[in-house]
């Protein structure tokens, strides 16, 4: 059984989902802070369960952890 992608609260994420930051996150290589309550949407499934691929606005191509996000 493959493993399954949650969010900091324990919901699946699946590809296509918007999720929210819990945490203001500094990107590295990068002077940007993405800030707590940001709406990521249409985010991306990598092979690891507990990271996803997204864009924003200020960053494009970005890796978060699921353990900042909250899928809305």
């Amino acid at each position: 059984m493959a493993d399954v992608t949650k969010d900091s609260n324990g919901n699946p994420l699946n590809d296509g989902d918007s999720v929210t930051l819990i945490k203001d996150l500094k990107v590295k290589g990068s002077s940007e802070t993405l800030k707590r309550g940001l709406l990521v949407k249409n985010i991306r499934l990598t092979g690891k369960p507990g990271e996803v691929e997204c864009n924003t606005k200020q960053v494009k191509g970005l890796v978060l952890k699921t353990e900042f996000l909250r899928k809305a």
